[in-house]
């Protein structure tokens, strides 16, 4: 998981280097960081990113409290001191001196024009529950290897940042240029306020970087949120798959809320566990009513999902604990084994790395370390147009790797497979929105805005459990729903194509691959099933809209919880929306009688099931094409 906050004041370097660089505590006044540490028995911060050279550093060096002063409170060199006393004695004149110390434009500059200087984002990466758990609670090898997967998870989630998204602006952002060096300083944290665990790491990314004529400027942090939903799945995918893969485990799906997308978490962790560490939810669960209630009273309507995510983010502010006396690890290991033991007991948290590899070993054995291509790319632009309607390569990619992570279940993968399953996505089964205009800049590839020309699927209810009552299809549910009617529908046109040819499936595939003028004769990874098609042909596709627009059946899927009608159209909103349906159906029903009757074959005139088969279902007028975050 990976989240990010703004570093805009000038004072805020001193919050950091007070609390955040202790462990989140409070350090006593007057006590310098590093001795603070010292005593503490806590890491202290490092220096991260390509941008280190440029400014004197090196990757691992530790972070003193001048650099964060100098660095994240006036965006000057972190040793400017040096570098002015320096210049002074050569004769230079104090404010000369000053300036050539200032990485960018001076922050007076950015005040005078009332404007609020950005100094660094504060990327926070946590890990999944399940592994904080068995971080927390395993032994010294467990604790070694989650360690160590999440020092890389994190590299490689700023590595990319640093090749794909990172770009310096300049003449009110008209102007822009790769910025491949980023200058991060990252903090180490053991628990969370309440002393249960919470393995995560804040990395400052400061807002500045060099160009290649050495100059300094700001970075396009538009861009750098727009990825961060894509950032945060590589971490997480990355992370996992390396403690899966060195500890022999698999993942398994976990709602943590009904209808919103699950959570992968190590199987074999119990979700007694799981709670004991989220103290959180917790709290947050009688706020969150709370909060529920005066919207409701309020707006006269249950929240949506954005929404929903706004009061989660009140009621986590309203339950947050004060600062606490940071302690190490070692003592912080030891008091969460007893309170774990006196809880669930010593056989529970004993055997606990090896349930977690007899489930991991199952679960491997029945699924293979293989990815369908065709069928990721389908289940991807599904997923993601039911979700947005319109989208981006980012939004793309990001759900490519969600269904690498729940595909492979913690198996290792081809390095590129995320980027190829996007692109198969966006290439096959998306249509370009963005228009090039005259006399303009094209834009970058990963700001062109994409559609796809599947049907909207309808909405339905599903049953309230705990006495709640019944509740509409959530974005997620319904590009669920769709995906999977695509994926069956490619999966049953293979398997008639080859009974109809009297071939195995391998042959029918590979003799499809020679019809189909369109497919890539040299894809990068063979990963494919052998039995299948790495590309859809007309017939197959023109199957799979139909199954699409057939979606909205969601009894076939959703293993009953959808209620009957009868116990949810009675009510005031959805009564007015059968009467409204209703009105329209007759006003319809009264032009196509007055008007000429259209003439159709006999056979389809005999056959009613045909003539709904050929039926295609309208967008849902009532949702809308709204976003998600």
């Amino acid at each position: 998981m990976l989240s990010v906050a703004k570093v805009q004041r000038r004072n805020a370097w001193r919050y950091y280097v007070r609390g955040v660089a202790f462990g989140d505590g409070r350090r006593p006044v007057g006590q310098p960081l590093k001795g603070a540490l010292e005593k503490a028995g806590l890491p202290p911060g490092v220096w991260m990113g390509r941008g280190l050279a440029a400014l004197g550093l090196t990757a691992g060096q530790t972070v003193t409290e001048r650099q964060m002063e100098l660095v994240f409170g006036q965006l000057r060199h972190p040793d400017a001191d040096r570098i002015e006393r320096e210049l002074l004695d050569d004769g230079a004149a104090p404010e000369a001196a000053r300036l050539a110390t200032v990485l960018g434009q001076p922050i007076e500059e950015i005040e005078g024009r009332k404007a609020t200087p950005l100094f660094a984002l504060d990327y926070t990466f946590r890990a999944q529950a399940s592994l904080i758990v068995l971080w927390a609670l395993g032994d010294d090898h467990t604790r070694r290897v989650i360690e160590r997967a999440h020092e890389r998870a994190i590299a490689t989630a700023l590595r990319w940042l640093e090749d794909e998204v990172a770009e310096t602006r300049w003449s009110s952002g008209r102007q822009r240029a790769k910025a491949p060096a980023l200058v991060v300083a990252k903090w180490r944290h053991w628990d969370n306020r309440d002393g249960f665990p919470l393995l995560h790491d804040h990395c400052l990314v400061l807002n500045r970087a060099q160009r290649p004529d050495g100059s300094w400027y700001a970075l396009d942090t538009v861009r750098l949120y727009q990825h961060v939903v894509a950032a945060g799945t590589l971490y997480t995918l990355t992370m996992t798959t390396e403690v899966c893969e060195e500890l022999g485990l698999a993942t398994v799906p976990r709602e943590v809320t009904p209808g919103l997308r699950p959570v992968m978490e190590v199987a074999g962790v119990d979700q007694e566990l799981i709670d004991w560490s989220s103290t959180r939810r917790e709290q947050m669960a009688p706020v969150l009513e709370r909060l529920t209630d005066e919207y409701v009273q309020e707006h006269k309507r249950l929240p949506g999902e954005r929404g929903r995510h706004g009061l989660g983010w009140w009621a986590a502010q309203d339950t947050r604990r004060a600062k606490k006396t940071p302690k190490p690890l070692e003592q912080l290991r030891a008091w969460w084994r007893t309170s774990a033991i006196l809880r669930f007991g010593k056989e529970m948290v004993d055997g606990l790395l090896e349930r977690c590899r007899a489930a991991g070993k199952a679960i491997r054995a029945r699924v293979g370390p293989v990815v369908d291509t065709a069928l990721a790319a389908v289940d991807v632009a599904a997923i993601v147009f039911t979700v947005r309607n319109s989208f981006a390569r980012r939004h793309v990619l990001a759900e490519a790797r969600r269904h690498l992570l729940e595909t492979l279940r913690g198996r290792a993968f081809t390095r590129g497979l995320d980027d190829y399953i996007a692109d198969a996505a966006l290439s096959r089964h998306s249509r370009q929105l963005t228009a090039p205009q005259k006399g303009r800049r094209a834009p970058a590839p990963d700001q062109l805005t994409y559609t796809a020309d599947f049907a909207w699927p309808h909405r339905w209810w599903i049953a309230g459990t705990g006495g709640k009552p019944p509740r509409e299809s959530s974005r997620y549910e319904r590009a669920r729903v769709a995906s999977l009617a695509l994926q069956n529908a490619i999966r049953d046109a293979r398997i008639l194509a080859s009974a109809r040819d009297g071939a195995p499936a391998a042959t029918a595939s590979a003799a499809a691959r020679d019809e189909d003028q369109n497919h890539d004769q040299a894809a990068p990874h063979a990963v494919d099933h052998p039995d299948r098609d790495a590309v859809l042909t007309p017939a197959q596709q023109a199957a799979a809209v139909h199954a699409h627009q057939q979606a909205a059946m969601p009894e076939e899927y959703l293993e009953g919880r959808t209620t009957d009608p009868a116990t949810w159209l009675h009510t005031p909103k959805n009564l007015a929306r059968l009467a409204a349906f209703t009105q329209a159906a007759e006003a319809r029903a009264r032009i196509v009688a007055d008007g000429p009757q259209p003439q159709q074959p006999a056979k389809d005139a005999d056959d009613p099931a045909r003539q709904q088969q050929h039926h295609t279902a309208q967008p849902d007028q009532g949702r809308g094409a709204g976003r998600d975050r």
